[in-house]
């Protein structure tokens, strides 16, 4: 692996993944834990060492990341005390927010901004900054989930609409779209682990093509949706007819507390919904998709999922799966990797769209062609690019 100094700026980095994030390299560094659910440690290509990875980022939270962490409870305490020192040391820069977008998450480490493009300046200027301590960068969207935004709006039609819409400082631009236009206006990679409506409208796939810059998303495919992409693809070659597929999450996080804002559960489940179609290829009636907020659970999620299948003779079945999962311990590596990923696409010469990072995405963004959602067919695609 190079021996460079990557440098992640992941937008949310306070929350439970990105404190997470940060924990997992420096205890990876340390040799306190191995690399386990990191699915691309054994793969030696010339992407940058977990060990030489740096972070920096924005949260509306101004806590540094060990008082962060403390908070999120997902750490186990060995693991808490021997990254406690590296957390301390970071702490998040101002973010932009806007309540119209997210609602249920208010914090006092707010971007001071009249205009968006004031907004844009100010996350370009933050970028640039921390550019200079590393030898490459990437920006990583972890932040809690906006409500939906129009992408079909006509201000997102074209780069030329949505820069008219930037100086007319429109209330449909959100954060997360002034993250990734400041992101590609530096020509730094940009992921989007979020389901917020961001680099994936048509003005920012014209930007990231026209400077050639990576980008990638959406919303990180973690938990249950990882699994309904592994077993739909086996009922359909099995030719068993999925009559309904019920589908219930609870979890007690900052992104479940997001969630509950009825506005942001549309984005999310307008994401988590379109897997099955694209798969199976027919609409299944009876997919039903609950997310609920319980903050006991804090980030322990339990995903719940009742399949009905009609077999040979129209015989009816069911398969039932319970995945008790840490929403933080499944999301935080797939960051790192897609982090990873854009950052090698970049050094390759490759911008615009990353359809090859599929496999990490609820929703990847496509280069206008079929969205491929079977899981075995998306780790072909990577692994097809990672040979190349």
């Amino acid at each position: 692996m190079d021996k460079r100094r990557l440098g992640i700026a992941v937008i949310g980095l306070g929350g439970a993944v990105g404190t997470t994030m940060v924990a997992g390299i420096e205890l990876l560094r340390q040799g306190v834990i191995g690399t386990e659910g990191l699915p691309l440690a054994g793969t030696d290509i010339g992407f940058a060492a977990y060990e030489d990875i740096v972070f920096g980022g924005w949260d509306l939270f101004e806590a540094n990341l060990a008082k962060a962490a403390e908070n999120h409870d997902v750490l186990t305490h060995r693991q808490f005390v021997a990254a406690e020192s590296a957390l301390a040391s970071i702490t998040p820069w101002p973010a932009a927010a806007n309540k119209s977008f997210l609602a249920n998450i208010e914090g006092g480490n707010v971007l001071a901004f009249d205009t968006h493009r004031e907004a844009i300046e100010q996350i370009r200027s933050d970028i640039t900054e921390f550019k200079n301590g590393c030898d490459d960068a990437v920006v990583i969207n972890l932040a809690s989930t906006e409500r939906l935004a129009d992408a079909e709006s006509m201000a997102f039609s074209s780069l030329e609409a949505f820069e008219s819409a930037i100086e007319a400082n429109s209330p449909e631009i959100s954060p997360s779209m002034l993250y990734a236009y400041a992101a590609i206006a530096e020509g730094v990679p940009y992921g989007n682990f979020t389901p917020s409506v961001s680099a994936d409208i048509p003005a920012l796939i014209e930007f990231a093509e026209k400077r050639n810059v990576p980008v990638a998303g959406k919303d990180g495919k973690t938990g249950q949706t990882f699994i309904k992409t592994v077993l739909a693809p086996a009922l359909r070659s099995r030719a068993l007819k999925v009559e309904g597929w019920y589908s219930t999450n609870i979890l007690g996080n900052r992104d479940g507390l997001a969630l509950s804002n009825e506005d942001s559960l549309r984005s999310k489940i307008k994401t988590k919904h379109s897997v099955l179609r694209d798969i199976l290829g027919y609409e299944v009636e009876d997919h039903i998709v609950d997310i609920r907020y319980y903050r006991p659970r804090g980030d322990n999620k339990e995903a719940w999922d009742n399949i009905d299948v009609v077999g040979f003779l129209g015989m009816p079945m069911q398969i039932k799966v319970n995945f008790l999962c840490r929403d933080s311990i499944l999301a935080a590596p797939l960051a790192i990797e897609i982090a990873r990923c854009l950052d090698l696409a970049a050094r390759r010469g490759e911008g615009g769209v990353q359809e090859q990072l599929s496999v990490f995405f609820k929703s990847p963004m496509t280069k206008g062609g079929k969205v491929e959602q079977a899981f075995h067919l998306q780790e072909t695609m990577l692994e097809k690019w990672l040979g190349g």
